[in-house]
């Protein structure tokens, strides 16, 4: 086998870069151009394993936008997106564009709209690597290491841990190899591999993700999330239009048939899809921090509008009663999953709209108002541990922390997931509701579980479901928030 310096490369025959004043056309070339790349990855790939080791080496490139300007544009300054910050070029490497057409055509129109430049389409120095080229292709698959009949890293490009990072999001003065600035906040490999991951660990296509994320942990959610969607699916004036489970199960009436999976994924997902992706999404994260970072991290690069966390927690004040709601607006943050990403010392805001939003959703589903909601719900600090199991050990030090904190609720996933939507700049929020109070002799014992999921979990989820559709109906300018935006940011949220 001769080494791979000495191997002709072979790349397909695509337009070069062009200048686009309209959104709609410069998506149609990236499409284009992601089309033509990864169709002739796919065919050389399955005549390889077919024929045996090529001659050559195979490679494309990923599409990529880029903009530049010689001015400081002088832009609506309440904007926290659509338009970059000073002179410069700016660059973005692309892949899927038909699943992120809807998102590409409104951040590019943006940039337009604001700047009144074109933007220049055209194919990066990026190599797609062919394990994401085929991952479209249900008719090829990519065998594992020494299964072909070749070196696959002699003739196609594989994935490059250098350009699957968060170097964007985490950074500051982060600049591409060539030396333009970012455009958006993550590169085309990073996309492909959390668009690999989704797939695996909640067993859905990414393309039925929606802009709306409901996270929980218990199973419980599940079964009231399908019963709320069979619900919204006989009623036309919900706009809902599909439901679907693991396994790319779909169901588009409240009485057709889908069976459970045989086996579970990791996170088990499911969809109640409306026009544009403005549905809902509920994730079964299951328990701990590790888990709410693994959904997170991944579900990052679909561009969610907002995530919300609808748990099960710990009430840490004997005023407390089970069943009643917590709404957080702080986090202490002792999950240690994130520290090496988004240090402790950063604090993490309450956004305005979301709590609003939750707030609101408790009194209509509960009735109350003013100073009678506090009788079932209360707002302060919720902690996030990373030991399920954290009562066994020498209460003393735990119970000082929580004390001095304010905490009045624990659990193991809010804070992460309210730190990623940090990091993300995905809008964030918390309501959990209390399951157990082991402080004050209150444990989560079977027969008192049993009562509490039976009456409570219902009320939850709804309200979860009635602040996520009234985060639907805001601006998008008015989610997300100026808080979440940092010193230097991406044009594209």
């Amino acid at each position: 086998m001769k080494p791979e310096r000495n191997l002709p490369v072979e790349s397909p025959e695509v337009p070069g870069h062009a200048g686009f004043d309209n959104a709609e056309r410069a998506v149609a070339r990236l499409q284009e151009l992601y089309r033509i790349s990864t169709g002739f990855l796919c065919e050389r790939f399955t005549e390889a394993l077919r024929s045996g080791a090529p001659d050559r080496r195979y490679r494309a490139f990923y599409p990529e936008i880029r903009f530049a300007t010689a001015t400081y544009a002088t832009v609506d300054s309440r904007l926290s997106f659509g338009h970059v910050a000073e002179p410069g070029t700016y660059s973005a490497t692309v892949t899927r564009p038909d699943l992120f057409g809807h998102y590409l055509t409104q951040q590019i129109g943006l940039l337009l709209e604001n700047h009144g430049l074109p933007v220049q389409v055209g194919l990066s120095q990026v190599p797609i690597p062919v394990h994401f080229a085929v991952a479209n292709d249900s008719s090829v698959t990519v065998p594992q290491e020494g299964a072909a009949a070749f070196v696959l890293r002699d003739h196609f490009d594989v994935p490059d841990l250098s350009t699957t990072n968060d170097d964007i999001v985490n950074g500051y003065g982060f600049k591409h190899e060539d030396g333009s600035s970012p455009l958006a906040p993550f590169t085309a490999q990073r996309v492909d591999y959390s668009l690999a991951r989704l797939a695996h660990y909640t067993a859905t296509d990414p393309s039925h993700f929606q802009n709306h994320v409901l996270f929980t942990n218990y199973q419980f959610y599940v079964e009231e999330f399908e019963a709320f969607a069979r619900a919204a699916l006989g009623d036309p004036a919900t706009g809902y239009t599909e439901f679907v489970g693991p396994g790319n199960q779909t169901i588009s009436s409240p009485d057709a048939a889908m069976p459970p999976p045989a086996k579970l994924p990791q996170m088990p997902t499911y969809h109640l899809k409306r026009k544009g992706e403005s549905g809902i999404t509920l994730v079964n994260i299951g328990v701990g921090p590790s888990n709410a970072r693994t959904a997170t991290d991944h579900i990052a690069v679909l561009r969610p509008h907002a995530w919300l966390m609808v748990g099960h927690c710990a009430g840490l004040r004997n005023s407390q009663r089970l069943g009643d709601f917590v709404l957080a607006h702080a986090y202490l943050r002792e999950d240690h999953v994130l520290d090496d990403d988004l240090p402790v010392w950063v604090p993490i805001p309450a956004l305005a709209e979301i709590q609003i939003a939750l707030q609101d959703a408790v009194a209509s589903v509960s009735e109350l108002d003013g100073y009678e909601l506090k009788r079932i719900m209360r707002t302060g600090t919720v902690a996030s541990v990373d030991n399920r199991n954290w009562e066994l050990g020498d209460m003393a030090g735990p119970v000082q922390r929580l004390s001095q904190s304010r905490a009045i609720a624990l659990d193991m996933e809010s804070a992460t997931i309210a730190a990623n939507g940090f990091r993300f700049r995905v809008p964030y929020g918390t309501l959990l509701c209390v399951s157990d109070k082991p402080l004050h002799g209150e444990l989560k014992l079977p027969g008192m579980a049993s009562d509490f999921y039976r009456t409570q979990v219902s009320r939850h989820l709804l309200i979860g479901i009635r602040a996520m559709e009234t985060i639907r109906g805001m601006p998008l300018e008015r989610i997300h928030s100026r808080k979440l935006r940092s010193f230097e940011e991406t044009a594209f949220l």
